[in-house]
């Protein structure tokens, strides 16, 4: 299938290509089109491809799969074996047009936005971490509040967690945390995570730990603040090992463990929908919009953690 794309979004993933860190400069091959959040219209079908005609707008699950594996056998394609990921490794969506095979499209049949359209993939992301585990009169700490971490705290609040606590040293992200919801925003640089939320959970801890920062700091203090028997979800990504007690803060405490990874297919797709049907506002995460060759400029408040999410606008 080839799309035209509609709209764009940058993932933090993209971010460590133009950076061409160190991880992923030695697992993906240049030259390539980067760019994975999208919402594009069909304008070409493959022959045989039945359910969707050119016209429809679409997102894009990204993960790119087999089909014949033990996982994908198993249903578990999103950890799929000899697994393609769009913008990775292949060319991707910040162009004027993408390829796709059909069955990793996503038919949009709600009136919203294409840039909120384009966010789908990443809120799926959201949604898996947060929805784990029922939130619904559970206190949640999200340690990270950067595009998924905002995602996280409206979908925690729309799933009546509370408190929902919030852990993040950049006042950008600081202010709209708060904006989003939160119940408690904490800078952990400038006051006691650990002792502020002993007090408001009356020496309890949080029910969950939902882990958005990749920073192993904020992970420790994290588990810290987790009750025993709570549950902790981990999304971010870290540079490196990470050095855990995991005698005292995890196997002691009886914790719960789970290792986020991409969204189910499409479980989680359906969820999303309603999700959004239910009037959850995605479109509060958009803080920015640049067009496709102002890109450098879209990196740079990336860099500086001075934005949510931020849509691209194609040539």
């Amino acid at each position: 299938m080839i799309l035209k794309v509609k709209r764009a979004s940058i993932c933090g993933t993209d971010l460590h290509i133009y950076r061409w860190d160190e991880w992923i400069s030695q697992s993906m091959g240049i030259p390539r089109i980067i760019g994975h959040e999208v919402a594009g219209e069909i304008v070409e079908l493959g022959k045989n491809v039945k359910g969707y005609k050119r016209g429809d707008i679409v997102s894009v699950e990204t993960h790119f799969v087999c089909h014949t594996c033990a996982a994908c056998r198993k249903g578990f394609f999103k950890v799929c074996y000899n697994m393609k990921i769009l913008g990775i490794d292949l060319d991707g969506a910040f162009a004027e047009y993408v390829k796709v095979p059909a069955f990793n499209l996503w038919k949009n049949e709600i009136d919203l936005p294409e840039e909120v359209l384009s966010i789908k993939e990443p809120f799926g992301n959201a949604v898996d971490t947060v929805l784990t585990e029922d939130v619904s009169g559970k206190s949640v700490l999200i340690t990270g509040a950067g595009p998924l971490g905002m995602m996280a705290i409206l979908l925690a609040k729309h799933s009546g967690a509370y408190p929902v606590f919030v852990s993040e040293v950049k006042d950008y992200r600081i202010n709209k945390a708060k904006e989003l919801g939160a119940d408690y925003v904490i800078n952990p640089l400038k006051e006691d995570l650990y002792e502020i939320i002993m007090e408001k959970t009356k020496g309890e801890g949080v029910d969950a730990l939902l882990e958005m920062s990749g920073n192993e700091k904020a992970l420790e203090e994290g588990l810290k603040c987790t009750a025993p028997n709570g549950r902790v979800s981990l999304l971010g990504l870290f540079e490196g090992k990470v050095n855990v007690d995991l005698n005292n803060l995890i196997i002691l405490k009886n914790l719960r463990v789970y290792g986020i990874t991409g969204r189910e297919m499409f479980s989680t797709w359906y969820k999303i929908d309603k999700l959004l049907e239910s009037g959850l506002e995605l479109k509060k995460v958009i803080t920015h919009s640049f067009k496709m060759e102002e890109i450098n400029k879209a990196m740079e408040l990336m860099e500086k953690g001075e934005c949510g999410k931020i849509s691209l606008i194609p040539f």
